[in-house]
């Protein structure tokens, strides 16, 4: 187990943030089912680690509700979710140790890591880890959980245990909010909404000093 499990102190139960870190996860429609997953759930983040680039097919539209953010590397995710929002690192994986899922050994804001569709997390995966958790199976058919399904499992129990208020309902469905204004190329992690929104002022400020600049030769001859 890592380092870093020290560092997971119990904080005020006051609906702590959840996240998920997409890593080696290949199968767009496993993207997307997860994308899915992630806004019914209320996850804050949904981080690409590696590639910056991503197809979410199966997700219904989900995915443009779906904030995601973008990092070279697992040590820089780890590193700026501790850094942005106090998270720990949660491995979902059987291993010694690994609670299970039901026990919700949660203490704050959790960023839940899962293994890919083959081999399941890597021992460099499992290194970045604080703690993990795994979900106990009943039946003799199969070996593990497709990620997506797996995914679903643990951010329901992480959203009933930060006790997120229930989305509004009508009829048999929930209500999709509006769909939120896109910041960048559809498909590709752009910057967050908030660093968008500041490059557009600095650029808009440039536009006006040079437009400034350019009057003031005419200026003079009056």
């Amino acid at each position: 187990m890592a380092e870093g499990n020290a560092s997971c102190e119990r904080v005020p139960h006051v609906s702590p943030r959840c996240f998920v870190v997409v890593h080696a996860v290949s199968k767009s429609h496993n993207v997307g089912t997860i994308a899915r997953c992630a806004t019914a759930f209320d996850v804050e983040e949904v981080w690409m680690v590696g590639s910056d680039k991503y197809r979410t097919f199966g997700s219904h539209g989900a995915a443009d509700h779906v904030h995601w953010r973008h990092a070279p590397t697992l040590e820089e995710a780890k590193s700026r979710l501790k850094s942005e929002h106090g998270a720990c690192f949660c491995g979902v994986e059987i291993v010694d140790g690994a609670m299970p899922i039901h026990h919700r050994p949660f203490v704050g804001p959790t960023a839940f890591l899962l293994g890919n569709e083959g081999d399941g997390l890597t021992d460099k995966e499992k290194n970045l880890c604080d703690h993990f958790v795994y979900i106990p199976q009943y039946g003799p058919g199969t070996a593990s959980l497709n990620v997506a399904v797996a995914a679903s499992i643990v951010l329901h129990h992480f959203a009933v245990w930060a006790e997120y208020p229930e989305a509004r309902r009508t009829q048999h469905k929930y209500v999709v909010g509006p769909k939120p204004m896109r910041t960048g190329k559809r498909g590709v992690v752009g910057p967050p909404p908030e660093e968008t929104i500041r490059r557009r002022k600095e650029q808009e400020a440039r536009r006006m000093l040079e437009d400034t600049v350019e009057q003031e030769p005419y200026l003079e001859l009056f």
